[in-house]
């Protein structure tokens, strides 16, 4: 089993995966003993099947992490479980408390809490006693309870034998008669072990510059990445990295949080020399009533050890993704066109349908029809909520246009932004109530929006009605499901603050039951760009819009970020027009192209106004990229040098006895290097093809590179290359 307990060692477990071991253990602490002295826990009758024995009375339990990194013979587990060399002991620190798995505020705590929970009267302490420890296939749950107050608490993990990410989770039950206020619950708290030094790796932006890689120090103290905004947000992305590490080479520790809402991650480093990262839904300020006999899951927090870098961790976390993530992970993603900036709100049956030929043409796959389609919504002030077609513009319906579209050989996709409504709407005339409100204070709009709230059962009851007749009436392929603003005046009458886990549950729901209901639809996740994105929503969904920011030069960064967590088949990446209608700048096609072939291919301009060698250039770049899109989408990536956007760059993937390498130079060589491309993960002693029929060693690629056509001499900038070679 990859759950084992650890030979020798009383109620300690390892979850093993194929490459690491994380092992922990269960500590009992009189309530008179000075923390850190561990007793023995009394034998007792099983509670059931695959129970362990319960624990002593009179004591406090802690579930603390051994350790965490490579994996050793399982004889030697537990040598892996000596206690923490802590550090001095006084009155004003426990040094173990940094190695709890789920540490509670109360006792001797005075670091982050992982749970903080405040019972009738105003009693904000938690004291738990490990009770049993639940043996399920590559599952383990262990079962705590505060039996003073009725909290049971259950810790979870999972692994996988297939690849090195462990997951895990808190359930928290409130067994007693009176409610109880949980103020933070996370998913659980990762120790660091200890090196030299602590750098992390994350992402970080904006609107329009989602996912910039940032590296730095982490100072002692508490360092808190979060997102406030009801969705996994612009600005940052729930994931860490640690590790003295580069691209190529370290081991590097890694924690992500699966959820779509709001989120806190909370890395905790002691002078000491401690670092802990406690992730979980919520932000700070929000408390989530429990009531009697309630039950509350929090989200999967997942971890992952490799070593060979970043790089290395990126290859990993993909592989989980498309093994225990993505609902269509084998599936090619289709190359798609979407007409939003190509007309705007100016949508037409008419006008679609040209479009469609142009798109046709290029060797488009499936058509997506964007904003301005439905109710009155000739602009961004009205119309959100009213969904069924403008009769002006669409007189024969859109069933119409989609047999147009599927007779050019295309599949039907549409936009839609079912968790928004516009004050200018039927059904927000019809009903007010249904919006996120506090009564007696004002509605703030963004975008002319408010937000509908996904929490109530009518609401999710009347999405999910017009979202199923839309899909099944029009057999739709595809939908791209936008969410273009924060929560604001975020009230709810009935569930407080539970609304910011229930809004974000109900989006899952119902996007589970339209996949159930029409298991050939394919969902894009958008919010406002790239403000929707993590594992969590990546469950629903094929694919995510990285941003809404299409210039090619400033979507370099933004997918070197998105590539550290997330595959390049769940990259969506459009080619525009130039200037792009955004930054104003202009960049060839071909650019554009190859930044855009570097995840799923989109098309996103006005082919209208593309002149016929734009058009025949875009043919044969389309053509290019079929060619290779099993490699680019399912392929081993590998971030090769250079800085993405600013010097010459380039990507690289590996399937099977084929290899893509998509090379980038925005500016003249004689300003920015690297001039020589040097390949990654090949076989040294394999010879390589090229297009030309040129054969080099897999030793000569690596170690000595290619100097690429464009590259040789200095001049223009935005030249770029795709380089295809097949092992001999």
């Amino acid at each position: 089993m990859p759950l084992i307990p650890v030979p020798g060692r009383d109620h300690t477990w390892a979850a093993l995966t194929p490459a690491t071991a994380y092992v922990f253990s269960v500590e009992t602490v009189p309530a008179t003993a000075d923390a850190g002295t561990g007793v023995e826990i009394d034998i007792g009758p099983d509670d059931g099947p695959g129970a362990e024995p319960r624990a002593a009375t009179g004591g406090e339990t802690r579930v603390v992490q051994r350790y965490w990194g490579p994996r050793p013979p399982v004889a030697a587990l537990g040598q892996l479980t000596d206690p923490s060399p802590g550090g001095i002991r006084t009155g004003f620190l426990d040094p173990a408390d940094a190695g709890e798995l789920l540490p509670v505020d109360g006792g001797r705590r005075w670091g982050v809490p992982s749970l903080q929970a405040v019972h009738p009267g105003g009693v904000r302490s938690v004291e738990l006693r490990f009770e049993q420890a639940v043996h399920g296939a590559n599952e383990l749950g262990l079962v705590l309870r505060d039996h003073a107050y009725g909290l049971r608490v259950g810790l979870h993990f999972r692994v996988f034998d297939d690849c090195d990410v462990i997951e895990r989770w808190v359930t928290l039950t409130n067994e007693s008669a009176d409610p109880v206020r949980l103020l933070r619950a996370d998913s659980g708290s990762w120790v660091i072990p200890e090196q030299a030094g602590f750098r992390y790796t994350g992402v970080a932006g904006g609107w329009g510059s989602e996912t910039h890689v940032h590296h730095g120090e982490l100072p002692p103290g508490e360092t808190t990445f979060t997102s406030r905004t009801g969705t996994t947000s612009h600005k940052a992305n729930p994931w860490i990295m640690i590790g003295d590490a580069t691209e190529t080479s370290g081991r590097v520790w890694s924690v992500a949080l699966a959820w779509s809402g709001s989120w806190r991650l909370t890395t905790q480093r002691r002078p000491e020399g401690d670092v802990a990262v406690s992730a979980g839904f919520g932000h700070e300020g929000l408390s989530w009533p429990l009531a009697p006999g309630a039950t509350l899951s929090t989200p999967p927090a997942l971890g992952l050890h490799t070593d060979g870098g970043h790089g290395a961790a990126s290859r990993a976390w993909h592989d989980h993704a498309r093994r225990h993530v993505l609902p269509t992970p084998d599936e090619e993603r289709p190359v798609l066109y979407n007409s939003w900036e190509a007309t705007w709100f100016d949508v037409t049956e008419e006008g679609q349908l040209d479009l469609a030929r142009r798109a046709a043409g290029l060797g488009v796959e499936l058509f997506v029809v964007d904003d301005g389609w439905f109710g009155r919504r000739t602009d961004d002030t009205r119309g959100l909520g009213d969904w069924w077609p403008n009769p002006d513009r669409f007189p024969r319906g859109l069933g119409a246009l989609f047999a147009g579209v599927r007779e050019l050989g295309m599949l039907p996709g549409l936009w839609v932004e079912p968790e928004m409504v516009n004050p200018d709407s039927d059904l927000y005339r019809e009903r007010p109530d249904w919006v996120l409100h506090y009564p007696g204070r004002r509605r703030d709009t963004m975008r002319n929006q408010l937000v509908l709230n996904f929490a109530r059962d009518d609401v999710r009851a009347w999405a999910l009605g017009w979202l199923d007749g839309l899909v099944g009436e029009h057999d739709l392929a595809y939908l791209k499901w936008d969410m273009n603003r924060s929560f604001s005046q975020a009230g709810w009458a009935e569930g407080g603050d539970l609304l910011w886990i229930e809004h974000t549950r109900g989006v899952y729901a119902i996007m589970d039951e339209l996949r159930r209901r029409h298991p050939r639809l394919r969902i894009e996740s958008c919010s406002g760009g790239g403000g929707r994105i993590d594992f969590g929503v990546l469950r629903r969904t094929d694919q995510v819009w990285t941003s809404d920011n299409t210039d090619a030069r400033d979507r370099q960064p933004i997918q070197q970020g998105f590539s550290f967590l997330y595959p390049a088949s769940a990259m969506s990446c459009w080619v525009t027009d130039s200037p792009n209608p955004i930054t104003g700048r202009a960049v060839p096609l071909r650019y554009r192209f190859h930044v855009a072939m570097a995840g799923t291919l989109g098309i996103g301009g006005d082919l209208t106004r593309w002149s016929d060698e734009e058009l025949e250039e875009a043919r044969r770049l389309v053509a290019d990229y079929k060619a290779v899109r099993p490699v680019i989408q399912h392929g081993v990536l590998h971030r090769l040098d250079g800085t993405p956007g600013s010097t010459a760059s380039a990507v690289q993937y590996t399937l099977g006895d084929r290899v893509v390498v998509l090379a980038y130079n925005p500016y003249t060589l004689d300003r920015r290097p690297p001039r020589r491309l040097r390949l990654a993960g090949l076989d040294p002693d394999a010879v390589y093809r090229d297009a030309h029929g040129v054969d080099r060693h897999g030793a000569t690629l690596m170690h000595h590179g290619l100097v690429l056509p464009t590259w040789r001499h200095a001049g223009a900038d935005y030249r770029s290359e795709m380089v295809v070679l097949r092992r001999t």
